[in-house]
């Protein structure tokens, strides 16, 4: 019987991983995570850690002539009570810079989160593998992207044919933080995230701390930014402080102050970029925190409102109009004496016009078709011309 070629295990290293900033060694093998271990132990929050472990921007790397690649993965997937199952989280292969195959892995575990109760159910499950395969004999660059939105622990990587790390093209490397909708929302795959495809427009290589729910101006991820080489810089500040409700005015300029300050510590010279919120109109002048809207949970339907009061804003409640103009008025005061720092208001990537062609699902988050818009706009408006990114501008 033809049992196909013999397949060659390559042990999973740091040296094949690009996107993490600390891989956890496991009894089975790999666990990537997108913050570094001291900065995981200052935070006990649930939401922090499922985030920062589901390996958004995080891809193996290497150079292989191989036709065939499998993984061997255990997911771990979020689902959620009296809901239809999730998609699964998809593998993107990306050969030579282009789409070449995609893939999800079967089995892996299962956390049942009832999200009115707060209580989550751990149901373990087997190992799964991704395979692909016709890809030829060819000597190529391979980029296999993992999943957003399922944390992922690496078991084995197999192919027909040796592989050797990537060589050194020269690319920048391009690190961001920002919330889910940087993490990747509702994206169709994690090559198509708006950062990822941000990244890939403009030639870079993307480290994406875009992480759901918890861009809070925590100190832990601005000196994780600080302490991570990185060529260009950009936060996107704003959604998670409203919809959390974790801060007033008061407290809102002095931490950004500090955010930027820490990352300054590391990167003095480096093109900074503070984006501000894409429209979202239940917030625009309305203060958090949000809340889930269950009654169309049962058929697969959950959007948000917010449950502030727009007079709240007297006492100190942030709004994003409110959270816009304040970082506005920072970067253009800090920038007198910081010639590499930027703004960006993030209604150019996604305002009015768009909302009425391409409006947000549950209110918060973008669909896939406004992720590509946001990357290429993104794109358009950071690496081209005299973008703060651009080549000739750095």
């Amino acid at each position: 019987m033809d049992t196909g070629p013999e397949l060659i295990t390559t042990p999973l290293s740091a040296g094949l991983v690009r996107g993490a900033l600390d891989l956890e060694r496991t009894e089975r093998g790999l666990r990537p995570h997108r913050l570094p271990a001291r900065a995981r132990a200052q935070c006990a929050d649930g939401q922090l850690a499922m985030a920062e472990a589901q390996p958004s921007g995080v891809r193996l790397v290497f150079r292989t002539g191989a036709d065939i690649i499998e993984l061997d993965a255990l997911r771990t997937k979020t689902e959620y009570t009296g809901a239809p199952p999730r998609p699964d989280g998809v593998y993107d292969l990306v050969v030579d810079g282009r789409l070449a195959g995609q893939a999800d892995a079967s089995g892996g575990n299962v956390l049942m989160v009832d999200m009115t109760t707060g209580s989550v159910d751990v149901r373990p499950g087997p190992v799964g593998t991704v395979r692909f395969d016709g890809l030829g004999e060819d000597a190529k660059d391979v980029e296999l992207w993992l999943p957003y939105n399922e944390s992922t622990e690496l078991v084995a990587l197999r192919t027909d044919a040796p592989i050797e790390p990537a060589p050194d093209r020269g690319r920048r490397v391009w690190l961001h933080h920002g919330s889910s909708i940087s993490h990747g929302s509702d994206a169709a795959s994690p090559s198509t995230t708006w950062p990822a495809l941000a990244a890939s427009l403009g030639g870079v290589e993307l480290i994406n701390l875009g992480l759901g729910g918890s861009a809070l101006l925590d100190p832990f991820t601005a000196r994780a930014m600080r302490d991570t080489p990185a060529d260009l810089i950009s936060v996107k500040i704003g959604i998670n402080l409203v919809n959390a409700d974790v801060m007033r005015l008061r407290a809102f300029a002095p931490a950004v102050h500090g955010f930027l300050d820490t990352i300054r510590e590391g990167h003095p010279d480096t093109p900074l970029l503070v984006v501000s919120p894409i429209l979202c109109p239940i917030h625009e002048d309305t203060p958090g925190p949000s809340a889930p809207d269950f009654s169309g949970l049962a058929e697969g339907r959950l959007r948000f409102t917010a449950m502030g009061d727009p007079a709240e804003r007297a006492a100190g409640k942030l709004t994003l109009n409110v959270i816009r103009d304040e970082l506005s008025r920072l970067v253009t005061q800090r920038s007198a004496d910081d010639p590499h720092l930027y703004y960006v208001d993030g209604r150019s990537l996604y305002g009015e016009k768009d909302l009425a062609e391409l409006p947000l699902p549950d209110a918060l988050h973008p669909d896939a078709a406004t992720h590509r818009r946001m990357g290429k706009r993104f794109a358009g408006l950071a690496f081209t011309g005299d973008g703060p990114f651009a080549a000739d501008s750095v």
